[in-house]
């Protein structure tokens, strides 16, 4: 008698079990500076899946518009340690009247949910309702900032900072500059005046972070949390005009005491880097799968190109902290890496849609180097824009016989508005488009619910893009 599976079905359903069984969780980090929108996109996403297969508009979501994504839960998470992410405010923010926007993140959180769906292909060992249990993790824009600084030392890092800041940055940290250039780095620290600095330092990063500036380190002199007024946060670069002034050479550098303001300086640095940035890295960032990369490039488009000049150096910076790579049994168990990525320009919405692939287009022109080597290293990769959650609606305008597209919404200050904020270009800006640029854009209030699940652009490409793959 022939047996009812051949050795190659009965080996074949054997690896599928195997591999279902081992994918049955997925670590996700939503990564973005501050203001690009994390918040938006965490509670879209979680409020996305929740509805999944009744109101939620996730067509581009194969296991969605199939009808096998059955819908999600939310799980007690694994370390009782950390706040859960604030999914219930922010839907309170969003139904409100007049509806407003959830509170930025302003400390570490986290979220687990699990989804149910119907299996593509049955088979012999398949079960018919299969689980993925999603853990998402979120923390301030703010801290994202330090990573970089794991690749520093003390004196690389001055230098970078003294590197490349326009005029209108500079002047925001006026107070700095004026006191630090007064220094002496070589003579012996005065804790009350290296403080005082500290503080002016601190102040010119909030005054640059209000003018839309991004690439701003020491990230928690911006959001310090329990570290406010710590000695730890009481260092500062200092300007390579000033080592040269005193001729600070790498061997007279190493001479001067451990008492004297430039060793003071560096010895708190490598404390920040050791004991803040390092375990925040550790702890959180090196065990995840998939990652998504949120990029307020309109708003930086709209700042002008000092602003956008930084915003390019900060991804640029920021991109060289992950660890990128394919994923074997071995680095899933000893070395996690992240192994499919989506860069995603954030508030599609404010621009008409005929604009957004030219959005699309920018955001990789912003990122080309560090998106080559991420292909060259095999690394999947989607570029897309999205709206987390919708402010505007698509209308059209009659102007000379022509029909154009518009935007019509409420701004924050509850005026409502029907407009064409202008072109986006395809490519890096260059003098001429900051010359004649016409591109604005006023910051909308959310759309008011009409349904349970909230309005969005793309949102559900990038569901598939991110876990489409484990829902099969």
């Amino acid at each position: 008698m022939q047996p009812p599976f051949s050795r190659e079905r009965l080996n074949r359903e054997l690896s599928n079990l195997v591999e279902r069984s081992r994918d049955r969780q997925l670590r996700l980090a939503v990564t973005g500076l501050s203001q690009a929108g994390k918040t938006a996109f965490l509670t879209s996403l979680v409020n996305q899946l929740r509805h999944a297969g009744v109101e939620a508009q996730l067509d581009l979501l194969p296991a969605a518009r199939e009808g096998r994504l059955l819908g999600a839960q939310r799980l007690n998470q694994p370390d009782l340690g950390i706040p859960r992410f604030p999914y219930d405010p922010a839907m309170s923010a969003l139904r409100a009247d007049p509806p407003r926007w959830p509170e930025p993140t302003r400390g570490i959180s986290e979220l687990r949910l699990q989804l149910r769906y119907r299996p593509a292909q049955r088979g012999w060992l398949t079960p018919e309702i299969a689980h993925l249990t999603l853990d998402i993790f979120d923390y301030p824009g703010e801290w994202l900032l330090d990573l970089p600084l794991l690749q520093h030392d003390f004196d690389s890092w001055c230098a970078t900072q003294s590197q490349a800041h326009g005029e209108q940055r500079q002047a925001l940290f006026r107070d700095w500059i004026d006191g630090v250039a007064k220094l002496d780095p070589t003579a012996e620290a005065d804790e009350t005046q290296l403080a005082e600095l500290a503080t002016a330092y601190a102040e010119g990063l909030k005054r640059a972070k209000a003018a839309g500036f991004s690439d701003l380190q020491p990230g928690r002199f911006l959001l310090p949390g329990e570290l406010e007024g710590a000695p730890v946060l009481q260092f500062f670069p200092l300007p390579q005009a000033l080592l040269d002034k005193f001729a600070l050479t790498d061997a007279k550098r190493h001479a001067l005491p451990d008492t004297s303001v430039y060793a003071t300086l560096a010895a708190r640095f490598r404390h920040y880097q050791q004991h803040i940035v390092k375990p925040f890295y550790r702890e959180h960032f090196r065990r995840f799968d998939r990652q998504i990369v949120l990029v307020d490039v309109l708003g930086a488009l709209n700042a002008g190109p000092e602003r956008f000049e930084d915003l390019s150096n900060a991804l640029r910076q920021l991109m060289q902290s992950f660890d990128y790579g394919k994923r074997s049994l071995l680095t899933r168990l000893f070395a996690p890496k992240i192994d499919r990525l989506a860069i995603a320009a954030t508030k599609a919405d404010h621009v008409t849609p005929d604009q957004h692939q030219s959005v699309v287009h920018l955001l990789e022109a912003l990122l080309a180097e560090p998106l080559k080597d991420l292909r060259f290293a095999g690394v999947p990769v989607k570029a897309l824009s999205l709206a987390s959650i919708r402010a505007t609606q698509t209308r059209e305008v009659s102007e000379n016989g022509s029909r154009i597209p518009a935007l019509f919404g409420t701004t924050l200050s509850g005026e409502e508005v029907l407009d064409f904020p202008g072109e986006v270009p395809s490519h890096l800006p260059g003098e001429d488009f900051w010359r004649r640029q016409g591109f604005d854009f006023a910051s909308f209030r959310p759309l008011p619910m009409s349904s349970a699940a909230l309005p969005h652009i793309r949102m559900d490409a990038a569901i598939d893009w991110l876990m489409g793959d484990k829902l099969v």
